[in-house]
């Protein structure tokens, strides 16, 4: 009965939601949704078909909720990215060793 009320929380049970981390063969990393810390589950409490990144509640799949997290962090992202100046070109020069010119 234990197991099964771990697996009942660590699933998104009780109302909260879990992000999968990390998947191993035996043990998962989750994260609650919101935030929170990490914690170690047995992969057997997780969904069969629940991949890295996928969000569980009540242990099955939210499609719905991790899609939208997805999309927040391609968002979050897309704000941080640095803009390159017309003209700068990143590839000049990629062949050489910056290490090599300084020494010379």
């Amino acid at each position: 009965m234990m197991l099964g009320t771990l697996g009942v929380v660590a699933c998104g049970g009780a109302g909260g939601a879990v992000q999968v981390e990390v998947l191993e063969d035996e043990v998962a990393q989750v994260v609650p949704v919101g935030g929170g810390k990490a914690y170690t589950v047995p992969r057997t409490t997780l969904p069969p078909e629940a991949r890295e990144g996928d969000v569980v509640r009540n242990g099955r799949l939210d499609a719905e909720h991790g899609a939208r997290l997805a999309r927040e962090v391609a968002e979050w992202r897309a704000r941080l990215a640095v803009p390159v100046p017309d003209g700068l070109d990143l590839d000049a020069g990629a062949a050489e060793s910056l290490t090599a010119k300084k020494e010379q």
